[in-house]
């Protein structure tokens, strides 16, 4: 019989992400698992099934995926979605009207949109703090906060949380900790040895890293959590075909190979723009120049691929964005393509001007997500698109 290492958590990184939750077809022993485009199933009398009743509820093909990537996380429990603000809405849905959520200050765009623009119209209260300082976290706390929302390193800033430090808050309060691991990946960062109970990504960006899917995932270690996401998830809808799964899938079987050389070329990268452009212009966990850098050394084991840089203002950045070659200007990130972005104007434009630029995503931020293409010409093309500069 294969061994299947759904759960063995002493295999390596890349056995699990080769491996995990994935068991060869019953039908023909293909070791590649079946994209099953179906709706429904065929049941074999009255009350009684092979465990698939509708596509919306179950899916083998989406399972496979849910089953990856909880292993990966070390968690027990993993719940695919259409995209990563499918994957939020269905999370926030655990809450009720009336509960109070702590929200990191800096965090991705579409995230405050959601919370500001349908939750909080449905009686979801929310706090933004900075959560660089665990104190302010505290502080914020209610007797309605019912969840504590981190992204770390957040977007586009590449703040740190504390994740230990604010796992403890939660748990003194009985809240929740959700933390976004899109950008550090569970190869880099595994939340729930800090105390995380509930991690999430968008799977369009490093676990899938090949910008051709849109998905999202979550993962819990309680059951009694995900039974109640299980709920959400086929209650709500909001889940992703079995080819959007099979795309993530695949993705997931190269990320211990495709992380080590975004993060190579993240840190050649920053360590260009920061003598280049000056230290204070350019923001990346991995420069000693970055003000939580030992905090990121001590709860990452690698900083990645995203580097952001302030050009001053909107005119500069234009004029940098409109000459690159090899990067390409576009919204998104965790590609093996490398990207580069506007913030203020692309994935925070819904972000109010005055919030953004209380926070510093000026209009002269850029935003470079690194590829895994020959550094030397990335490093090229950044040289010629900032003469001048």
């Amino acid at each position: 019989m294969t061994k299947v290492f759904d759960t063995d958590l002493a295999a390596g990184f890349g056995t699990r992400a080769i491996h995990a939750g994935q068991r060869p077809d019953p039908l023909s022993g293909a070791i590649m698992t079946p994209v099953y485009l179906t709706s429904t199933y065929v049941q074999d009398a009255l009350g009684q099934n092979k465990g698939y009743e509708y596509g919306r509820g179950t899916n083998p093909t989406r399972e496979a995926l849910e089953r990856n990537v909880a292993a990966l996380e070390g968690g027990r429990h993993g719940f695919a979605f259409a995209s990563g603000m499918g994957c939020l809405d269905s999370i926030l849905k655990l809450f009720r009207s009336g509960d109070h959520l702590i929200c990191g200050e800096n965090v991705y765009g579409g995230t405050v949109r959601l919370l500001d623009q349908i939750w909080s119209h449905l009686g979801l209260q929310v706090t933004y703090v900075d959560t660089r300082d665990p104190q302010r976290v505290d502080d914020a706390r209610t007797d309605r906060t019912a969840a504590i929302l981190v992204e770390t390193p957040s977007n586009p800033l590449m703040r740190i949380t504390d994740l230990a430090a604010v796992a403890e808050i939660a748990r003194r309060g009985r809240a929740l900790l959700i933390v976004d691991n899109t950008f550090a990946t569970p190869y880099f960062q595994r939340p729930f040895e800090s105390g995380a109970d509930l991690i999430y990504h968008s799977t369009t960006k490093y676990l899938n890293g090949h910008s051709d899917m849109l998905g999202g995932i979550a993962i819990v270690q309680d059951d009694a959590l995900a039974d109640r996401l299980k709920f959400l998830q086929n209650a709500g809808g909001a889940v992703p075909g079995a080819f959007d799964c099979w795309l993530a899938l695949r993705g997931t079987k190269t990320l211990h190979l495709r992380m080590p050389c975004h993060d190579a070329n993240g840190r050649r990268i920053a360590t260009f723009l920061s003598e280049r452009m000056g230290a204070e212009r350019v923001r990346y966990p991995g420069l000693a120049t970055h003000p939580q850098y030992d905090l990121a050394r001590r709860q990452m084991s690698g900083f990645g691929g995203m580097v952001t840089l302030d050009l001053g203002t909107r005119e500069r950045a234009a004029t940098a964005l409109s000459r690159v070659r090899v990067f390409a200007l576009a919204e998104s990130l965790g590609g093996v393509e490398s990207l580069i972005s506007h913030p203020a104007s692309m994935t925070h434009a819904s972000v109010p001007a005055e919030r953004r630029a209380a926070l510093g995503i000026t209009d002269g931020l850029v935003r470079l997500s690194c590829g895994v293409e020959d550094a030397d010409d990335l490093l090229a093309d950044l040289d010629q698109a900032l003469r001048g500069l």
